[in-house]
């Protein structure tokens, strides 16, 4: 059996009739009559009785009916999803974020897409540290991602969404809490609170950095593995900590106050990030939508 057949069988039987039958389907009746037959043969049995005077299914005919209505839409289903696909109207893509700095984005975009692509299915992880997932972007694990990175493989391309700066979270009643911006060299007797040390890390790396550009070495009083966990204990007065503009624009902590931190090298951008070589439509379309999020300037 072929699809031809199958039509044209579910044709004939509708019709009842070779002529109008060739004539809905736009063949002669020769062509038509040649694709009944060589269906029965194949099914080794007969689906229409013919007369001179009528032409009436057969039992086996009958039966045939709405199989063969099953097979064609099933037929039209799957050549359906494949032009879905192929226009990325659907499809799966594994979404990597990093940090509070992402979470508003992650939310704006997951909204987006669901609104306008209701068949791309995005399934979100998050990361604790941002160098990693670019490993598994590379290695298909990850599709997208999200984060703050100082350098990129070749293998994946990235558009900057946005600009990050660094503020300072210190204690509501500190003696700094008040002031319009802090100097590194203001920090030096305190006690910080930071991410366990991890390569890449934009925020280590600059405190570290800038601490030593100020002539000392800062003293971690307390590592925690999430930005939420530093921001309860710089409450709880552990200490102070460096972190990204988005968060106090993400997130409350009532003891909590951010003060912009004095950095020549900023501001830092927040990447999107996909596989160069990576061409599925549907990650495509997430792409441009992600685009229409971030401020025309910083798109690129």
């Amino acid at each position: 059996m072929d699809l031809r057949q199958i039509r044209a069988f579910l044709v004939m039987a509708e019709e009842l009739h070779f002529g109008r039958a060739a004539v809905r389907l736009h063949m002669s009746q020769p062509p038509l009559s040649r694709l009944i037959r060589s269906l029965e043969t194949s099914l080794g049995t007969q689906l229409f009785q013919r007369t001179t005077r009528a032409v009436t299914l057969t039992a086996a005919g009958e039966a045939l009916v709405e199989p063969a209505r099953a097979i064609v839409t099933s037929f039209e289903l799957a050549a359906s999803a494949v032009k879905s696909a192929g226009q990325g109207e659907i499809g799966h893509l594994r979404l990597a974020f990093t940090g509070i700095a992402t979470h508003e984005l992650v939310g704006s975009l997951s909204q987006e897409v669901r609104r306008t692509h209701p068949g791309i299915q995005l399934s979100l992880q998050s990361a604790s540290f941002a160098m990693p997932v670019l490993d598994h972007i590379t290695d298909g694990s990850f599709d997208l991602a999200f984060g703050l990175w100082p350098f990129v493989p070749q293998s994946i391309a990235t558009s900057t969404i946005s600009e990050e700066t660094l503020v300072v979270a210190l204690p509501h009643e500190h003696a700094l809490a008040d002031r319009e911006s802090v100097s590194m060299a203001d920090l030096e007797a305190e006690d910080f609170v930071t991410l366990p040390h991890n390569p890449g890390s934009l925020t280590i790396e600059r405190l570290h950095s800038l601490a030593h550009a100020a002539g000392f070495s800062p003293r971690v009083a307390q590592t925690a593995p999430d930005t939420w966990t530093i921001l309860s204990l710089v409450g709880a007065e552990f200490g102070c900590s460096v972190t990204v503009s988005s968060v106090p624009r993400n997130v409350t902590f009532p003891k909590v106050r951010f003060v912009p931190l004095d950095d020549e090298q900023g501001p830092y951008p927040l990447l999107m990030a996909w596989r160069r070589d990576d061409d599925r439509p549907a990650l495509h379309e997430v792409l441009r939508l992600a685009g229409t999020l971030c401020p025309q300037e910083l798109c690129s």
